[in-house]
């Protein structure tokens, strides 16, 4: 890898837009700004309404000039990248940032956050949907003693302190009520959230371990380690790649269950509903009804989905499981994906830079990647089998 110096010599007007944009994009981070305020209390409300009455979630304020950001974000001279396909691709970043910065500045503000989502994350299509459904058909395993919620967050606050001794990085673990997940991963302060009076089992620590910290905090310490700073602020679409990376990182240490599968497919419907113009109140009824899932889940799930006024991103995590499951297949070095918060479609032009000596080697790895630990049929017929 070529030193700092010696990229900003060859490649000086890269380096500057690369730099530019990482001054200009740090505050362009969704999760700081999507999960409610009030979860808990508008979940009491919703309950003790018997369902019947949607939530009213608040949101946090945003603290950046939005338009400004616009303005400088498009000021960015970006013909002077003198590579077409670096070119392209910095001018596909310009874009794709201005779109996060409208879904952050509409959140809470119905349609128009949903429209503006649609254009970032766009929405499952009828395949996806058929994916989900396929994987419902499956009739629930066991329930084995390691799917027991036994742990409090103090517990698997000390499980991934444990866990993280395994890598050479440092992490803050804190706990929130303010997060819609049982933890969460906060990419420009590295730190990792664990939900306040969660209960986690066994499995879902494992689960938990390998995906925010195995994928996430991996491909953190890796962007920070990379002279350009895109692979730690995220390339376009990077979200598929990223959750698909994060589940796949499950399957590989074992964990993956047909339950967790039925969660993400859950999490399709949802996206889905939203599509056809279901409330909260209607999604709920959707998964607790008709699907006769638990109301815990069925809640949780429905706040993922409506938070902000309609977030589909989370029918992602199966259409980023079965392509990084094919691309694995394929027999494709897994590192380049861990590269950062990178996307599979531009697996190509990540090595391009790498031979070039614009970007270097990982120093971290994901251990779960090493040897395939699923002993689970089930799990691999299915992901042989999604479309």
């Amino acid at each position: 890898m070529i030193s700092t110096e010696e990229l900003v010599d060859t490649y000086p007007n890269l380096y500057k837009i690369d730099r530019e944009l990482h001054k200009l994009v740090q505050k362009i981070e969704m999760l700081n700004y999507i999960n409610p305020t009030n979860i808990e209390q508008e979940k009491r409300n919703f309950f003790a309404s018997k369902y019947n009455v949607n939530p009213n979630f608040k949101y946090k304020r945003i603290d950046f000039n939005a338009h400004k950001l616009q303005q400088a974000l498009f000021s960015q001279d970006i013909d002077t990248i003198q590579d077409e396909e670096t070119r392209k691709f910095y001018r596909e970043v310009i874009y794709d940032y201005s779109g996060l910065i409208q879904c952050i500045e509409s959140i809470g503000k119905g349609e128009k956050f949903y429209f503006n989502v649609l254009k970032s994350f766009g929405t499952p299509t009828e395949k996806d949907v058929q994916n989900a459904q396929f994987i419902l058909h499956f009739k629930d395993e066991k329930f084995n003693q390691e799917m027991f919620p036994v742990f409090n967050v103090d517990e698997a606050l000390a499980y991934f302190q444990e866990f993280a001794k395994k890598f050479d990085f440092q992490y803050n673990v804190k706990i929130s009520n303010k997060i819609s997940a049982a933890a969460m991963v906060q990419n420009n302060t590295q730190t990792l959230f664990l939900k306040k009076n969660h209960r986690f089992s066994a499995n879902q620590l494992k689960v938990l371990a390998n995906h925010e910290i195995g994928v996430h905090m991996v491909t953190t310490f890796n962007g920070i380690n990379q002279p350009l700073k895109i692979f730690y602020n995220g390339f376009p679409k990077n979200v598929e790649t990223q959750e698909g990376l994060a589940v796949f990182s499950e399957y590989m240490s074992g964990c993956l269950t047909l339950y967790r599968l039925k969660e993400l497919a859950y999490r399709v419907l949802a996206a889905d509903s939203l599509r056809k113009g279901f409330n909260f109140c209607d999604t709920f009824d959707l998964l607790h009804n008709q699907y006769k899932l638990n109301r815990e889940e069925s809640y949780n799930i429905s706040l993922r989905a409506h938070r902000g006024g309609g977030f589909t991103k989370d029918y992602t995590y199966l259409t980023g499981l079965k392509k990084v499951y094919t691309y694995y297949k394929r027999q494709k070095d897994l590192n380049t994906l861990l590269t950062g918060k990178v996307n599979i479609g531009n697996a190509d032009l990540i090595n391009t830079w790498k031979e070039k000596g614009i970007i270097g080697d990982n120093p971290h790895r994901n251990f779960a990647f090493d040897t395939n630990n699923n002993e689970s049929e089930t799990i691999d017929f299915i992901l042989e089998n999604l479309k």
